[in-house]
């Protein structure tokens, strides 16, 4: 169902939302960003229409929403074991862009289709619904149109600002309610989505990569000194999931404590350490190498599914080296000769 709503009627909408929900959508952090003079656009816990930032492209995803950057799993002591609550009770709604959408598939492999599923991602993952906000424009460093993650129809309602006016096309029932209370008018909607990007990438096909010949291969050499090991496009990707374990004790008790998930980087120095001193990727070449083999590589060898990477391009947007990661998987195309050429 699609309803037009004028701009000035959305605060009464997302105040209907807030009723039932907590609302995460990019909001603008006036003079947070890198720079005194910058702004970050990261994503938190709206209160008002005005606090969405639907215009400019955000550095940060949603996926801490789902995954905190650190979150006590249980708490313990010499008798007992307790399992920590979720620091999100309540359901909520969350803003993203498509390309983020179809990132939600690919943490739901890794954390729910992978063997087992884990029971701290799954209980706040059933209290979340999205919201697709529609792309009329491709931004700086997007290649989501060769990713095949420029559209999307898996979405409790989307959102398209223009003119305005807010068109939202509504795909789940249980909201339709919200829409109805507030002065709106009922029209065929549906979401916008870019079509091409300016950023082009050839993605290899899996069986023309020959893992021995590849891991060897000199293209990596280049980032053993032009990546610095900082791990920021770690934390920008949507898609991104490694972490440490960290156990906490308590100072005036050191028989009880708590353990914590924690976001790592498997560009970090550390993060491939072992007992004894050794470590499976001391080069940064080789961390890039494991990195843009997982993305366009591995995992779709292992679920049988789409590519890791959905084209957001953020990993390009926050390095302080000018690495290109679409440049890497072109890179990776011309070396195995041969792939998906559109």
């Amino acid at each position: 169902m699609g309803y037009i709503i004028e701009n000035k009627n959305l605060d009464l909408l997302i105040d209907k939302l807030r009723e039932d929900y907590l609302v995460y959508a990019p909001m603008r952090y006036k003079g947070q960003g890198e720079f005194s003079d910058t702004d970050s656009i990261r994503y938190g816990e709206i209160k008002k229409a005005s606090d969405l930032e639907l215009e400019a492209k955000s550095e940060h995803t949603f996926k801490e929403i789902l995954m905190p950057i650190s979150e006590t799993l249980f708490y313990y002591t010499e008798d007992e074991v307790k399992v920590a609550e979720a620091h999100n009770t309540k359901e909520a709604l969350v803003f993203v862009r498509s390309c983020d959408l179809h990132s939600l598939s690919r943490l739901d492999n890794i954390y729910l289709n992978n063997g087992f599923g884990d029971f701290y991602y799954k209980r706040l993952r059933d209290k979340l619904k999205f919201v697709l906000i529609g792309c009329e424009k491709s931004y700086d460093n997007c290649f989501c149109v060769d990713m095949e993650t420029n559209k999307s129809d898996k979405y409790a309602f989307s959102i398209d600002i223009r003119d305005g006016k807010a068109y939202f096309d509504v795909q789940e029932e249980a909201l339709l309610k919200y829409f109805e209370s507030v002065e709106s008018q009922k029209a065929d909607v549906s979401p916008l989505y870019v079509t091409e990007n300016q950023t082009r990438v050839k993605l290899p096909s899996p069986e023309n990569i020959d893992v021995n010949f590849i891991n060897d291969h000199e293209l990596w050499r280049e980032y053993d000194k032009r990546c610095i090991g900082c791990g920021r496009c770690n934390f920008s990707c949507p898609t991104c999931t490694c972490y440490t374990m960290q156990d906490i004790f308590y100072q005036d008790n050191g028989k009880a404590g708590e353990r914590r998930r924690v976001w790592a980087s498997c560009m970090v120095d550390g993060y491939t350490d072992v007992a004894g001193g050794g470590a499976y990727r001391k080069r940064n070449g080789d961390r890039m190498r494991f990195k843009v083999l997982h993305k366009v590589y591995d995992y779709k060898k292992r679920f049988k599914d789409n590519n890791m990477c959905t084209g957001c391009g953020r990993c390009d947007d926050v390095c302080p080296e000018y690495i290109s990661f679409s440049n890497s998987i072109n890179k990776l195309y011309d070396a195995t000769k041969g792939g998906r050429d559109d």
